[in-house]
């Protein structure tokens, strides 16, 4: 597969024809969050949606992930090697603080199947604290974003998943997924969003 030519992707908001990738995926997100229980402690107008282009053609590595902007137990400073740090703030539009970024990498998460987007989609939502408080789900031990078992963790998205179309949501919201990336380029001429760098760490004098 070739490379997406760059003028393919456009920052901000899509103009007329385009697709606008990020506000299809925050409709999708918005409709798992209001019908799933499991999922009603996200607030996504706390969470910003962004897209990044992956440089290399391949349908291996990262398809999406979520970056807390808090650190543990939703705190805003950290110390690490003898300083202290913060998240750089990221604000939206209405200029409430973000809690989260939800980042998507294309075209190799639109190059996979559909049930697979849709699990990537719920597997980051799943990643939010029940206490939406900035941080992660954090599981007991070392591996505490995934728990002791990935597979233990999959599977609860995969249920997740199952129970979300089973409560049959409008079409609309999830057919976007049925094309890959080339196959939305023909469609809409191009595929736009909302491209956010990730916030950085920044030291406290």
């Amino acid at each position: 597969m070739q490379s997406p030519r760059h003028d393919q992707f456009r920052r901000g908001p899509s103009r007329p024809g385009g697709f606008d990738f990020t506000l299809h995926v925050r409709r999708l997100a918005d409709d798992m969050v209001h019908r799933l229980p499991r999922l009603e402690h996200i607030d996504l107008s706390r969470v910003a949606f962004s897209f990044s282009q992956t440089r290399k053609a391949v349908d291996h590595g990262l398809y999406a992930s979520l970056t807390p902007l808090r650190f543990a137990g939703g705190r805003r400073h950290t110390v690490r090697h003898g300083r202290k740090w913060t998240v750089q703030r990221l604000v939206g539009e209405s200029g409430e603080e973000m809690l989260y970024l939800l980042t998507f990498y294309l075209p190799r998460f639109l190059n996979q199947g559909f049930r697979h987007k849709l699990t990537t989609v719920m597997h980051e939502l799943w990643h939010v604290s029940p206490r939406f408080d900035g941080d992660l789900r954090r599981f007991g031990g070392r591996f505490y974003a995934h728990g002791t078992s990935q597979e233990r963790y999959d599977a609860q998205v995969e249920q997740l998943v199952d129970r979300w179309l089973s409560l049959e949501p409008p079409a609309s919201v999830y057919e976007f997924l049925r094309y890959d990336f080339r196959q939305l380029v023909r469609r809409y001429g191009k595929v736009s969003g909302v491209k956010i760098p990730v916030p950085k760490l920044i030291p406290v004098q």
